[in-house]
């Protein structure tokens, strides 16, 4: 049997596990970042902080050039991936560096910077274990069944039009995302280690240009297992006063158990009141509707 992989809601909401910074989401809402809230719509990821990197992002913001080309050539040279930097944020031991792929295999992700903060100096750049990795595969995996992907996409705008919800800003996204592929309704979280998309990651590894055509049959439909590709669907409601809406989660409950035509997956729901936590990039509250492990709908 899998092993199966989950990435817990906390780490994918905001990336606060870097370089010995952690938080935990509950305690830092709860503790110096408990009034720390702006509207969703307003939130751009600015704000965002990581515990003890106050020192390390006034040297990280004197070297953000070398930062960046730093981060560029690491990307490049072990996963042959071009990415831009979007946010460089200071941490205990240097810099998070939050980038965005710009190929056709698209996910956002963070880089760790450490620095020698005496000398002022970078000395290496590295990702938390299998953070890429996944995160990649997750880009692979959406570019292999774009039109499921579509499907799912069509289905939460229209969503957001015909009711009082948003999303997160495409700006928030850039800015602290970080969490491999992402829109403004949901992301998605794929093992690194997953069997099904390995051949897949691998032959991408060996030429970044291998057409679609050619990755696809390398997809192993018999090592798929639905519930390690975690879509977590988190919206907004628009006004600032509005607390989340019950018949509309049931409604998207209900829509997404009956849709045979998004992407195969293991779907958590959230719907937030309009408030963010722009220190720690995270909406979820007390008040929060939510559906998710061990509860989520399973498309197989």
């Amino acid at each position: 049997m899998k092993t199966k992989y989950k990435k817990s809601i906390c780490g994918m909401i905001g990336l606060s596990l870097l370089l010995g910074a952690c938080l935990n989401k509950k305690d830092e809402t709860n503790g110096p970042y408990k009034d720390t809230y702006v509207r969703v719509q307003e939130y751009d990821g600015d704000g965002y902080v990581l515990r003890g990197g106050e020192e390390a992002d006034k040297i990280a913001e004197e070297k953000s050039k070398e930062v960046k080309e730093a981060v560029k050539d690491f990307f490049m040279e072990t996963y042959k991936t071009d990415v831009k930097v979007h946010n460089i944020v200071g941490n205990v031991d240097g810099a998070t560096v939050f980038v965005e792929s710009t190929g056709p295999v698209h996910f956002y992700n963070s880089a760790i910077v450490s620095m020698d903060l005496s000398e002022k100096k970078v000395r290496d750049v590295s990702s938390l274990d299998g953070d890429i990795e996944g995160n990649i595969q997750g880009g692979l995996y959406r570019l292999l069944f774009k039109e499921e992907f579509q499907e799912l996409d069509q289905y939460l705008s229209e969503i957001v039009s015909g009711n009082p919800v948003v999303g997160k800003t495409e700006k928030s996204l850039q800015n602290v995302g970080g969490s491999g592929y992402m829109t403004p309704y949901y992301y998605l979280s794929v093992p690194p280690d997953d069997e099904a998309t390995l051949p897949v990651y691998e032959a991408y590894l060996q030429d970044p240009d291998t057409p679609v055509s050619k990755l696809k049959p390398l997809f192993s439909r018999v090592d798929f297992s639905a519930e390690d590709y975690t879509i977590t669907i988190q919206l907004y409601m628009e006004k600032e006063q509005a607390e989340p809406d019950k018949k509309l989660f049931n409604q998207i409950k209900k829509d997404l158990k009956a849709m045979d035509s998004i992407p195969k997956g293991n779907y958590n729901i959230f719907i937030n009141d309009n408030l963010i936590n722009e220190k720690v990039d995270d909406g979820v509250k007390e008040n929060s509707l939510e559906l998710s492990f061990p509860d989520s709908i399973v498309k197989e």
